[in-house]
């Protein structure tokens, strides 16, 4: 199904595109490339809507925390805001303080996406980035897939091709709440495992040091399943940084994360080709959202697959880089069951 879903100010009309299968309802905006609404049964065949989001285009356009947003070309944070390639220096605009956030403030989910394919399961969006856009080299044609299978899983597939060496690193901003995305006090109590053996702490700019630190004895360890909230006040300096979770997790195996929520038994894993997962617990959440629902903080979780943060300035780690004429190809899926 294909509805309008507001008019811009820049006179452009934007659509939400609803798709199902496998017990599982998503529904994805071209504004942004963003999914808006996800519909996942609990444990008596109930639907819930468990992302947070808003209600028409003009509320992502103006609202903040990158709800279910498509960001790119580089996710997460950059030192310095810029970084170099083959001998030459990049620079993107700082906007957090010194360093860069998410590759903005021009960023991928401020904008319309062109629809290129679309039936009742999967949607693809196609985004246009020329050459020195954000920063990054090179004339980019990138696109985003949303598809469920008949399993309860939603894939994410991204694929960029450029005409220059440059930097791919998309990632999903999506928030989740298993109870529901109304159930903002429940968000804490949902039970989360992270595989990964070590995290990245960061500097108070945000900045990952470099060090890669064991998960062992640390309130970062959720190789072991414990509700979000259990460790979330210890003190703990990279909890103190960050004021609670925004850090990176090394994906060690798939899945890379599993999300339940004891009381309705919706369970979400998450499974990627990603090297890196971020887990942030929504710690400064202040939104208006869907159905006036207020988002404060804790209100719901990111789980974003993507590269370590700052891996530009790590040649040590896995790096984000596509060859010209080569294509990027990174698939993300969060399956449902109960």
């Amino acid at each position: 199904m294909k509805e309008k879903f507001g008019i811009l100010p820049t006179g452009e009309e934007a659509s939400l595109y609803t798709i199902s299968r496998g017990g599982i309802t998503a529904s994805v905006t071209d504004y942004g490339a963003t999914l808006v609404k996800l519909l996942a049964p609990d444990q008596e065949g109930k639907l819930a809507d468990v992302v947070l989001g808003f209600d028409d285009a003009e509320g992502y356009r103006t609202g903040g925390g990158c709800l279910g947003a498509t960001v790119g070309r580089n996710a997460n944070r950059l030192k310095d805001a810029s970084f170099q390639l083959n001998g030459k220096t990049h620079r993107l605009t700082p906007n957090e303080g010194s360093n860069n956030l998410h590759s903005g403030p021009d960023y991928y989910f401020h904008r319309m996406w062109r629809t290129v394919a679309y039936d009742d399961t999967q949607v693809t969006f196609e985004l246009l980035s020329p050459n020195g856009d954000q920063g990054f080299p090179g004339n980019a044609a990138i696109q985003v897939t949303y598809s469920l299978d008949a399993d309860g899983g939603l894939h994410i597939l991204y694929t960029g091709v450029s005409d220059q060496d440059t930097v791919f690193n998309l990632t999903n901003h999506s928030y989740f709440n298993l109870a529901g995305h109304d159930q903002t006090e429940k968000a804490m109590d949902q039970i989360l495992t992270i595989p990964g053996r070590f995290f990245n702490p960061d500097d108070p700019e945000n900045i990952p040091t470099g060090e890669k630190r064991s998960v062992a004895g640390t309130p970062m360890d959720f190789r072991t399943p414990k509700p979000i909230g259990q460790d979330l006040g210890a003190d703990y300096e990279p909890l103190h940084l960050q004021g609670g979770y925004d850090h990176n997790w090394e994906v060690f195996c798939n899945p890379c994360a599993i999300l339940s929520d004891p009381v309705s038994g919706r369970t979400m894993s998450v499974t990627t080709d990603c090297p890196g997962i971020q887990f942030y617990a929504g710690n400064f959440l202040d939104e208006t959202g869907k159905g006036g629902v207020c988002y404060g903080k804790h209100s719901g979780v990111a789980l974003e697959t993507q590269y370590y943060p700052d891996s530009l300035h790590h040649p040590e780690w896995p790096q984000p880089i596509t060859k010209a004429g080569e294509t990027y190809r990174s698939e993300t899926v969060y399956r449902f069951s109960k």
